[in-house]
């Protein structure tokens, strides 16, 4: 269909039970519905309205546990989530790629120019030529398109805002010149491609991964190339829980390295071992020899491989708490994981600005908040860091009939709108329509 007819088929209702599948929450239906026809319109003023065009949706993810394990080959859990990047494209037949997204300035690039430059690192014109050419290196079909993007996934607040820009541009291509047959794992390693090679950011496969399969996932990257991917069959809103994440308005800006110093540190005690990732290490064979290690190692960077020991049991019962449906154990577990993150792997505020802690206040006020009462069958909720850790957001299941409470008081520290209210989506990075 053309923009003339999708707008049309949208406006009658037709796409209506496509979007309850994404967005969960019916209350967002007229949201989400007025928010495609405005794509359309934006994509015809820019693009024309002659031609198919084809409506494509990405989503953000909620790390759960597993916090900084993936690229030492470890355990986590996250979850897609209904806020995400809604791409409106129509292919090119002279090998242009023109991306608009909203509030920015077109980007163009040539498919058959990809050679990565050193002076575009850390912009997005990096992560298309990334996705590009990781998807050409795995011997996929590449071509030309003009895309429009929107997104309500917040930036810089630890919901993987670029992995879903990444694949929402690996879904296009998928779709436009694959015929749909690249699975998700095989997106979700293009675009950690250009985010770790074009982009220069040192992450793992989890963000990618969490928005390109989608729904509740446990996934084990022992074997990064084919990680394991399981489907946890749960469904949050049974327990009377909501998922909330506050935004604490930190920015990301300039952390890059602190970011790498986690895997690089975690990499220090794993080579003590003979070994390049720490999953690879015996953890009896670490408890034993920390004098040894820290004769080689830097403190911190033992803290931190303890990090990584203490998450991998952390992920595995939380899993089995969640299959069987013992929502406090889960609760337990998801707390010890923000224990960790914050006592070992500490990733809650950064060392150059340590004056600034926008993270810690939220947890702090967050704690006070939710667990008046003594024990977790008492309490209201439990928090944790969320994501990349340093700035961002935190993570709190909040029992619901505490929820709009428990919004008001963190928005009275963080301000207006900065507690989202999310579901748990089921499906990852697809073709809409």
């Amino acid at each position: 269909m053309n923009v003339k007819e999708l707008s049309k088929y949208i406006s009658d209702g037709e796409l209506d039970q496509k979007l309850k599948e994404l967005y969960v929450d019916t209350s967002l239906i007229d949201l989400e519905r007025k928010r495609y026809l405005t794509s359309l319109e934006k994509f015809a003023q820019n693009f024309g309205d002659s031609g198919d065009v084809g409506i494509y949706s990405a989503p953000g993810r909620s790390e759960v546990c597993g916090n900084h394990t993936d690229h030492q080959h470890g355990l986590c859990v996250a979850a897609s989530i209904n806020l995400d990047v809604v791409a409106i494209a129509r292919p090119r037949t002279d090998g242009l790629v023109n991306v608009l997204s909203e509030g920015y300035d077109m980007i163009i690039v040539d498919s058959a120019e990809l050679k990565y430059a050193q002076a575009e690192q850390s912009s997005t014109k990096a992560l298309i030529k990334g996705v590009l050419k990781g998807m050409k290196e795995d011997g996929y079909a590449i071509g030309g398109f003009d895309c429009y993007l929107t997104s309500n996934v917040i930036v810089g607040a630890g919901l993987s805002s670029s992995a879903a820009f990444e694949n929402a541009l690996g879904t296009v291509i998928n779709h436009l010149y694959n015929d749909g047959k690249i699975n998700a794992i095989e997106i979700a390693k293009a675009s950690k491609f250009a985010e770790n090679v074009y982009f220069g950011k040192p992450c793992g496969l989890l963000d990618q991964m969490a928005s390109s399969v989608g729904g509740l996932i446990n996934i084990d990257f022992k074997d990064v190339e084919n990680p394991d991917v399981k489907k946890i069959d749960v469904d949050f809103s049974s327990f009377g829980y909501s998922l909330c994440i506050v935004d604490v308005h930190a920015s990301h800006a300039d952390l890059t390295p602190e970011y790498a110093a986690i895997p690089q540190e975690m990499k220090s005690v794993a080579e003590f071992f003979g070994q390049t990732h720490l999953r690879n290490v015996n953890p009896e064979d670490f408890y034993a020899n920390i004098a040894k290690i820290r004769e080689v190692c830097s403190d911190r960077s033992v803290l931190r491989a303890y990090h990584f020991f203490e998450e991998e049991e952390n992920v595995q019962n939380l899993v089995k708490k969640l299959e069987q449906k013992d929502f406090p154990g889960f609760l337990h577990f998801v707390k010890a994981s923000g224990n960790s993150s914050y006592k070992f792997l500490q990733n809650i505020y950064s060392l150059k600005n340590p004056e600034k802690q926008s993270v810690s206040i939220a947890l702090a006020f967050s704690q006070k908040y939710l667990e008046t009462q003594k024990g977790s069958k008492d309490s209201k909720g439990v928090c944790r860091v969320h994501g990349g850790g340093f700035a961002g957001t935190i993570q709190a299941f909040v029992k619901d009939q505490y929820v709009q409470e428990y919004k008001e008081n963190i928005e009275g520290i963080f301000g207006k709108d900065s507690c989202h209210v999310l579901k748990v989506r089921q499906c990852g990075s697809i073709k809409v329509i």
